[in-house]
């Protein structure tokens, strides 16, 4: 093989690596969104045959982020990528630790839910938990999906989401401290439901930090802590 066919072969080769790595990213949240499902499943149902699920995937996901972290160093002290190829592996391994933890608040929220099984009393507090999760799910398959199509337009779109449910939580923290004020001897249980409105206030959190990292490989600059994201004219705060 000759120099010119060797180079070709390894950019080729390099390039099949970096899409698959890619790959298994997207595979991964995918763990993720089904996780957050099924531990949905457990508070809106109140059917802990979900939980089993949720663990599962939780080992998934761990194995996965191992995984992929390996890989991505790998590919850094095989190739020396530079440029865009390295944004996109430094991007990757960004996003390894907000999706897995994304996870992790999954995995918080089962818990939680499964202490509040058989409460007759939940009404409008599940319903504030319902809007929060609906947000908090949203917005991490808009995230996947900005990743997957590098989209810097979407992932500005999921940015903004972010404030509906910031105000969405503000309101559910709202309602269940006026739940316990009126009746103390259910603090215990709505105590639950304030760990669970946080962990979907976290999630949206992460899902911001991985547009960011959008931003990041489609820019070439850092936009975490500016307090601004601009594109063609457009600022979020």
């Amino acid at each position: 093989m000759n120099r010119v066919n060797l180079s070709d072969h390894i950019s080729r080769q390099f390039n099949s690596e970096l899409e698959d790595v890619r790959g298994k990213v997207l595979a991964m949240g995918g763990l993720v969104e089904e996780q957050l499902a099924a531990a949905l499943c457990v508070l809106v149902d109140g059917d802990a045959r979900h939980s089993q699920e949720v663990l599962v995937r939780e080992d998934q996901i761990n194995d996965a982020e191992i995984a992929i972290d390996g890989q991505c160093l790998q590919i850094l002290a095989r190739h020396q990528p530079a440029a865009s190829d390295l944004r996109m592996v430094l991007t990757i391994m960004k996003m390894l630790a907000d999706i897995e933890r994304i996870g992790d608040e999954a995995q918080r929220i089962e818990r939680m839910a499964e202490e509040l099984i058989g409460d007759e009393s939940a009404g409008d507090a599940t319903a504030a938990l319902v809007e929060l999760a609906d947000y908090a799910r949203d917005m991490l398959h808009g995230a996947l999906n900005a990743f997957a199509r590098i989209d810097e337009r979407l992932a500005l779109d999921v940015m903004r989401r972010d404030r509906r449910l910031d105000g969405g939580y503000k309101t559910a923290l709202a309602l269940f401290v006026a739940r316990m004020q009126a009746e103390p001897d259910r603090i215990p249980l709505e105590l639950n439901r304030l760990w669970i409105a946080r962990s979907l206030e976290r999630i949206g959190d992460r899902c911001k930090n991985l547009c960011e990292y959008v931003l990041y490989l489609a820019r070439g600059k850092d936009v975490r802590h500016t307090g601004l994201a601009r594109s063609d004219g457009d600022i979020l705060d």
